[in-house]
C-alpha cells in the first residue's frame, strides 16, 4: 500500500466521478497491464477495487472512475462526496485479473455503462501495439456514457462503435450481429451489468470457445441458495485448524484468528482473497474464478465460498 494525492476530480456523468491520482512522494508510478484494478481506501476506511482506465503506460498518474452506488456501504459515496483535489488516499499495487490474451488474432471489447473503464485501458494498450480490435459501447444515452467525448476524439475513435439510446431488445440485436462471424482465434472481453455480460457471453460462445470469452463483474450477482449453509473446518498448510460456522466466511474466521489474509471486495468478484486448496471439496460461490478453475477444485475465494466436504486444507499464497 502507498499514499497518493488526488490532483483532479470531475463528474463524467451524473453518477460517475473520475479521479486522477499521483504518488504523494513524487515517485513515478509503475506501468500496469490493461484491465488491472486498484484497491482504493477511501475517507471512511472502506477499501474497494476500481478499474484503472487511463493509458497503462502513463507513469504520471492513475485514473479511476467511480460510480455512485445507491446501496453503497461507504465506498463509492465517500469518494463522490468527500474527496477533493489535494486529499490523500491509500492505494495498493495494481492487480491484474482481467487481461488481454496475447495470442488473440482479434480483440472485441464490449462494454455497458461504467463497464467501459477496464476496456478503455485495453483499447489504449491495443492501439499502442497496433493490434486489431473493436470497442462496442452500450449506454442508455450519450449523457450517461462515461468518456463519450474522449472516445470521439481519441486516436482510435474509428475503432469505437457506440450504441447509445437503444432499448434492451435493439441493443441485443445489434450486439448479436456484431459478434456473428468472429474468427475462431478471436477473443471477446466484456464488462457491465451481470445480465448484459451473460448475454454477450452466450452470443460470443456460438462463435468462439468459452475460454476465449473474458468478463469482469463490478458487483456480485445474486446467488441462489443451494440449501442451508453448514459449518466445516479449514486447516492451514501450517497445521492450524479453525471451525467455520454456518454464518461466517473463511475470510472472517481467519481474520478473527489473526491470520494475515488480503481481502478487498468481500463479494467474490476481485480475486484478492483466493487461496490454494490442497485437500477437500470447495463449494464455489464466487464470480472471479473461471468455470475451468472451479472444476479443478484447487482454488477458493475465501470471502464467499464454502466447503462441501467436512474439512478444507488450504495454503496461503
Amino acid at each position: 500500500m502507498f499514499t497518493v494525492t488526488v490532483t483532479d476530480t470531475h463528474d463524467e456523468t451524473a453518477t460517475i466521478k473520475v479521479l486522477r491520482l499521483v504518488r504523494s512522494d513524487g515517485v513515478a508510478l509503475a506501468p500496469y497491464p490493461a484491465g488491472a484494478h486498484l484497491d482504493v481506501t477511501g475517507p471512511t476506511g472502506v477499501t474497494r477495487p476500481y478499474s484503472l482506465c487511463g493509458p497503462p503506460d502513463d507513469t504520471g498518474a492513475y485514473t479511476i472512475a467511480v460510480k455512485r452506488e445507491e446501496n453503497s456501504r461507504g465506498g463509492s459515496q465517500a469518494l463522490h462526496d468527500k474527496v477533493e483535489p489535494g486529499m490523500e488516499l491509500t492505494v495498493g499495487t495494481p492487480r491484474q485479473l482481467f487481461g488481454l490474451a496475447p495470442q488473440a488474432a482479434e480483440h472485441h471489447l464490449v462494454a455497458a455503462g461504467v463497464g467501459i473503464t477496464p476496456l478503455l485501458a485495453m483499447a489504449y494498450e491495443l492501439h499502442g501495439r497496433g493490434a486489431e480490435f473493436t470497442l462496442h459501447y452500450v449506454a442508455r444515452s450519450r449523457a450517461e456514457a462515461a468518456f463519450a467525448h474522449l472516445l470521439e476524439e481519441t486516436a482510435f475513435a474509428g475503432r469505437v462503435i457506440r450504441h447509445f439510446g437503444l432499448g434492451r431488445p435493439a441493443a441485443r440485436e445489434v450486439l448479436a450481429r456484431a459478434l456473428t462471424g468472429l474468427p475462431a482465434t478471436a477473443h471477446v472481453y466484456t464488462c457491465g451489468p451481470h445480465d448484459f455480460m451473460t448475454y454477450v457471453g452466450e452470443v460470443a460462445a456460438r462463435h468462439v470457445p468459452e475460454e476465449q470469452i473474458h468478463s469482469e463483474l463490478f458487483q456480485a450477482a445474486p446467488q441462489e441458495a443451494s440449501g442451508a449453509d453448514t459449518g466445516f473446518e479449514v486447516e492451514l498448510d501450517t497445521g492450524e485448524v479453525y471451525a467455520v460456522p454456518p454464518d461466517r466466511s473463511i475470510a472472517e474466521v481467519l481474520e478473527e484468528q489473526g491470520v494475515p489474509l488480503e481481502t478487498s471486495c468481500r463479494e467474490g468478484i476481485c480475486g484478492t482473497c483466493v487461496l490454494r486448496v490442497i485437500e477437500g471439496e470447495p463449494d464455489h460461490r464466487d464470480h472471479c474464478l473461471s468455470a475451468k478453475e472451479k472444476a479443478a477444485g484447487d482454488q477458493i475465494a475465501a470471502c464467499v465460498s464454502r466447503a462441501r466436504s467436512p474439512r478444507l486444507v488450504v495454503e496461503l499464497w
